[in-house]
């Protein structure tokens, strides 16, 4: 199986991944005999922890995608996404600006705009807690205490570990199963103080694979 280096696409691959045979992932200038079946295990060979992502991989980024403007949503994604840091830094953002040729007012109003992108540093796991109206008036408050106790910071903060962000999010299509937050791709509902405690668990062992995060996934 052969995974492009589009952000976007290998996260849908590895989530899949889960429970599932071994592939064999084959990557340009990444090992091809490599056997993994998480997503973590997968974005460990193609996205390695940089302590800074560097120009020539931005750049690699948004040849990943022709170089087409309208991807830019993905671009800022993929960026976001090696960055280590959970976040978009100015001069990148400038950088696909350039090579794009979009203004740079229009990227910084993608990055201001949708809560999904920050342009601050932030934890490996970003647990978005939503703050419709529905979910306020289902719990809203106390799934933010519940977050907050478990994972020893206020909103808008960050673990001292550098592993968990809490942060408010927009309606994210969740009103069924509120109080909800996101982490991810992964949207968790009905959630109670004892499901808060296992999510922060999970995230602080990076053990989305444990059982009891299974279970969350599936309610």
């Amino acid at each position: 199986m052969f995974l492009p280096h589009g952000g976007r696409f290998l996260y849908r691959i590895g989530h899949n991944l889960k429970n599932a045979e071994p592939v064999k992932v084959q990557v340009d200038g990444f090992p091809s005999d490599q056997y993994n079946t998480t997503l973590e295990e997968i974005n460990a060979i193609v996205y390695p922890k940089y302590m800074s992502i560097t120009k020539d991989q931005v750049i690699k980024i948004i040849e990943s995608y022709q170089n087409d403007p309208q991807q830019l949503v993905a671009v800022l994604l993929d960026i976001q996404k090696v960055s280590g840091k959970n976040y978009v830094d100015k001069k990148w953002a400038e950088l696909a600006s350039a090579v794009l040729n979009i203004p740079l007012s229009k990227v910084f109003d993608i990055l201001t705009f949708y809560a999904m992108f920050s342009t601050n540093p932030r934890g490996e796991y970003v647990i978005e807690i939503c703050s419709s109206t529905p979910c306020h008036f289902t719990g809203g408050k106390e799934t933010v205490r519940w977050f907050e106790s478990a994972a020893g910071i206020k909103m808008g903060e960050t673990t001292a570990d550098g592993k968990i962000s809490l942060a408010y999010s927009s309606c994210f299509g969740a009103c069924d199963i509120a109080p909800a937050v996101k982490i991810g791709d992964d949207v968790f509902g009905n959630l109670t103080e004892e499901k808060v405690k296992i999510l922060i668990d999970c995230c602080r062992e990076n053990a989305y694979e444990r059982k009891e995060f299974q279970s969350l996934c599936q309610n």
